[in-house]
This record gives structure tokens, sequence and C-alpha cells, in this order.
């Protein structure tokens, strides 16, 4: 995919708002913050990395298809973000991820950017 990076002056048009879904679908989504303490490559992918999570009370291994969305993908060791932790597990590449980063632009085409507090707060606090 080629990504087209935003500038605040570049024209984006918005997708249409998505149907309305009730509280409840929303409060079964559990997203959590957490620090992203390693970064390991994937080595039968050419699109993921294993992010290794730290989440307070425990760490994950979390993939993300990042890979050719940065330059060096372990720039974003060391940084919190949200993450979606009550997904089934799913194996690829050989690898089981046990979760999903949040990030902002990919389904628009846009370089991603990843979903991230305004300012440091504990590991596994819950969004929403």
């Amino acid at each position: 995919m080629e990504w087209q990076e935003m500038n605040p002056t570049s024209a984006f048009t918005p997708a249409p708002i998505k149907p309305i879904v009730s509280p409840d679908v929303l409060e079964s989504v559990d997203i959590r913050v957490g620090t992203i303490e390693r970064v390991e490559d994937v080595a039968k992918s050419n699109k993921l990395v294993k992010l290794i999570v730290n989440f307070g009370d425990h760490t994950r291994c979390i993939l993300a298809g990042i890979k050719k969305e940065r330059a060096d993908p372990s720039e974003i060791a060391g940084r919190q973000a949200l993450f979606v932790v009550n997904l089934a597990p799913k194996t690829m590449a050989g690898e089981t991820s046990e979760g999903m980063m949040f990030d902002i632009g990919y389904a628009d085409g846009l370089l991603p950017v990843m979903a991230v507090p305004e300012k440091p707060i504990a590991n596994g606090a819950r969004a929403g």
C-alpha cells in the first residue's frame, strides 16, 4: 500500500460514519494502555513485528503490521499506546498475537500513527 502522509493543510475527505451501535457493543471491547517494552522482527513476514507490551499485571505479545509504515519500527519501544486486549489469540507467520494495537489513519490510506495517551498513565488503565 502506498501511504499518503498528511499535513494540516492537506485536503482530506473523511469516510462516512458507520451505523449506530448500542453502548453495550462498545462496552464489550476492552481497550487498555500498555507500554511497548520491545519490538522484535517476525522473520517469516515482510509486514509484521512482534511487540512485547507491559499491561501492569502481565505482558503480552501483540503482532502489528508496521514494518512498511516505519523506517525503524523499534523507535516505538518505550512508548505507551492503546491496545484491544480481549480479542481471541490469532496465529500469523508462525507467531501468536494476543491483542491489537490501535492506530489511526490506516483504513483511510493515510500513513498510520499510534493512538496514545496524552501523558503517561498506569499500564493497564482502561479506555472508555
